[in-house]
């Protein structure tokens, strides 16, 4: 400062980390094998600097989305504090969501996809304060695009998608909106002073109602908030997520695998499925072992291992480990640490010894089963962006002997017909016999030659390829899992079911090789049965069960035509028991009847056939007591006579409440038994509104 001006308020733009150890849970450091400087020197500061403006907002990363902004709220960056803020919020988060949902997040109501419904909801709320109705989110997708999809291709392959997703977000947001709106309008009519912490919970938590905009329409009309009771709701709701992470155990489970000295595991599950190897690692009861016994639960540890590790979403090998002491089954494989590979299990046989060397072999059918499903969800993703669009992108995945579940970004319901032609295309790749290519390549070089990645994986800076091509490629994923060598040996997939898991998510559920075999073996005995009922050959059995529906249909039309006219017959001799009370005829009696409609339709005919009085009838209707009181206009309008009001004191009786219009009114209870008791305070409930 040229004046000689000392000020203690700087904007820190980047710092310096210098990065050396590698810190343990015991407090340990050892130095790490290429120590490193880190900056905070994001792209968005350095063009800060090189464009000399005071904020990223005003580089050109920015202005071509700030300006949309601007033009869709008719505000001016910069003329006020709140119009430049609210600009800034909506920019800055449009663009976001826009990356977000292109990388294949989709709003949920937990992990990411609540991070990005939070986004959205920020922004449509900051939207709403510039002066912006309706959707918008969209148009800013669009600018955000059009500025960074040269560098992010997968923006313009998922445009569609991302507006598609961003409009429905909105109209889902505008839907909350209205009904939080609607609840707290009611409990504002009822709230003296002070609004509850509760209500202003379940109104954010359940509705996804802003605190804010509950803050802003509580003060428009004179009521406060108690904020207090707010946040003891929400720490108990922390608490409560906190208290199902178990994250002492897991830091005390991974002090245990620590100890046992381990640096991780040879993998050589890719080439055998068998292989002589060490046991390094112990452990039985969370404790570090030397020696396990027949019957111990056991988790060991090799030097080498051909079982594969959950992960994925394929589950990890199964088979056994044998020594010359003892035989152990193995269940489940899981990689509990980085490059550390468990095996879990039981002993079964003799004992299992630390040092000792063993025979470690994975059950071939299980694997080769699990394989063919892995390649049966490659396929199945493929084919659903050729059919279904390039925005769909995998959001989890179940590979597992039997079955495979594949989760992935779709805004709709797949329809009948295109997954006929998704199954199709499947299979025809599977008849085709196409190669199964694997490959090794640095992460960003595998994605830079167009290798697709699971958004929620974590990877390492070398991974492994898996490409399926018959000439052209049809799949090419980064993917770490089992495959057949050819598409042929899947045999053939068979689509189970498609159904919702959440806004803009899909899942299928899918069988290939053996399992598909037996199923349709399985289906195929099964119609032979049903058509063996139904006494008629499998290619009539749709025929025959819409003719037995419809006849279904019209005996049961009939029997309720039947009970009708039984139930009228039954009311003729109701009539006699209608009675004078001050004035007014009242019927009050127990009808036979099966349904509420049938009651109400009983009680239509008595009032008609009494053409002025009250009718009160009650009935059992699947064991719970029913009434239905019934009150001519020219009562209601001279003796002031109201069949809600006589409904709810009858209904009392019977333990229950009602209600009504005027005229005609339905109450029902608890306890049969005293429906009768129920029906006798009738006249005494007509007496007392008549003479007030």
């Amino acid at each position: 400062m040229d004046n000689g001006d000392v000020c203690d308020r700087y904007v820190e733009l980047w710092n310096l980390v210098f990065m050396q150890f590698y810190h343990h849970l015991d407090g340990s450091r050892t130095d790490l094998p290429a120590p490193s400087v880190d900056t905070g020197m994001g792209f968005e500061r350095l063009i800060r600097i090189l464009q000399s403006v005071d904020t990223c907002y005003e580089t050109d990363l920015f202005t071509p989305i700030v300006a949309e902004v601007e033009r869709i709220s008719g505000k001016t960056y910069g003329e006020d504090h709140a119009s430049t803020y609210g600009i800034r919020v909506v920019a800055e988060h449009g663009r976001s969501v826009t990356f977000l949902i292109a990388d294949g997040v989709v709003p949920a109501n937990e992990g990411r996809g609540y991070v990005l419904r939070r986004v959205i909801r920020r922004a449509i709320r900051y939207a709403r304060r510039i002066g912006i109705e309706g959707n918008f989110l969209g148009e800013i997708a669009d600018v955000t695009i059009e500025k960074m999809g040269d560098i992010y291709p997968e923006l313009v392959n998922n445009r569609d998608f991302i507006k598609t997703v961003l409009r429905l977000e909105e109209d889902r947001f505008q839907q909350a909106f209205d009904n939080g709106y609607s609840i707290l309008s009611e409990t504002l009519e009822t709230s003296p002073d002070v609004l509850a912490g509760d209500v202003v919970f379940r109104l954010w938590d359940t509705h996804g109602f802003p605190v804010e905009m509950t803050q802003e329409i509580a003060a428009e009309n004179d009521v406060e908030i108690d904020m207090e009771g707010f946040e003891r709701e929400m720490a108990a709701q922390r608490e409560q997520s906190r208290a199902g992470a178990q994250f002492g155990e897991d830091r005390a489970k991974i002090r245990v695998y620590e100890s046992l000295g381990v640096g991780g595991t040879a993998f050589l599950g890719y080439e055998s499925l068998r292989t002589s190897t060490v046991v390094v690692g112990l452990i039985a009861d969370d404790e570090v072992a030397n020696e396990v016994s027949e019957g111990q639960d056991v988790e060991i540890v090799l030097l080498q291992t051909p079982f594969y590790a959950e992960g994925g979403g394929q589950i990890g090998d199964a088979g056994d480990i044998s020594g010359d002491n003892g035989r152990m089954a193995v269940t489940d494989t899981q990689e509990v640490m980085p490059g550390l590979i468990v095996q879990f299990g039981k002993v079964t046989a003799g004992s299992v010894s630390l040092g000792e060397t063993v025979d470690a072999n994975v059950d071939p059918i299980r694997r080769e089963d699990t394989a063919r499903n892995h390649t049966a969800t490659h396929l199945l993703h493929a084919a659903l962006r050729q059919v279904l669009g390039l925005h769909v992108r995998q959001a989890g995945s179940l590979v597992a002997p039997d079955r495979l579940r594949f989760d992935f970004t779709h805004v709709q319901a797949v329809t009948d017909d295109e997954m006929w032609q998704v199954q199709l295309l499947v299979n025809e790749k599977i008849r085709q016999n196409a190669r199964i290519l694997r490959d090794e390549d640095t992460y960003q070089e595998a994605i830079r030659r167009g290798a697709l990645a699971f958004f929620g994986d974590r990877y390492d800076e070398r991974v492994r390829l898996v490409e399926i091509a018959n000439g052209d490629t049809f799949s090419f994923e980064v993917c770490g899992g089992t495959h057949v060598d050819r598409t042929g040996e899947v045999g053939a997939v068979y689509v189970l079911g498609e159904s919702s898991i959440g806004a803009g998510m899909r899942r299928i559920e899918a069988t290939s090789g053996r399992a598909a075999e037996r199923m349709v073996w399985d289906r195929f005995k099964r119609e032979e049965r049903v058509a063996q009922t139904l006494q008629a050959s499998p290619a009539e059995v749709e025929e025959r069960i819409q003719s037995l529906m419809a006849e279904l249909d019209n005996l049961q039309r009939e029997q309720e035509a039947m009970e009708r006219r039984l139930s009228l017959q039954a009311a003729e001799g109701l009539l006699t028991q209608a009675q004078d009370v001050d004035g007014v005829t009242v019927l009050s009696a127990h009808a036979a009847a099966a349904s509420a409609d049938s009651l109400r339709e009983v009680g239509d005919y008595l009032r008609d056939k009494l053409g002025s009085g009250v009718v009160v009838l009650g009935a059992v209707v699947n064991d719970r007591p029913m009434l239905v009181a019934m009150v001519t206009r020219d009562l209601i309008d001279s003796r002031g006579l109201n069949a809600s009001d006589i409904a709810r004191g009858a209904a009392k009786v019977v333990g229950g409440g009602g209600g009504g219009r005027p005229d005609v009114a339905q109450a029902g209870g608890r306890d049969a038994s005293k429906l009768d008791e129920a029906l006798a305070q009738v006249p005494g409930l007509v007496r007392e509104a008549a003479a007030s």
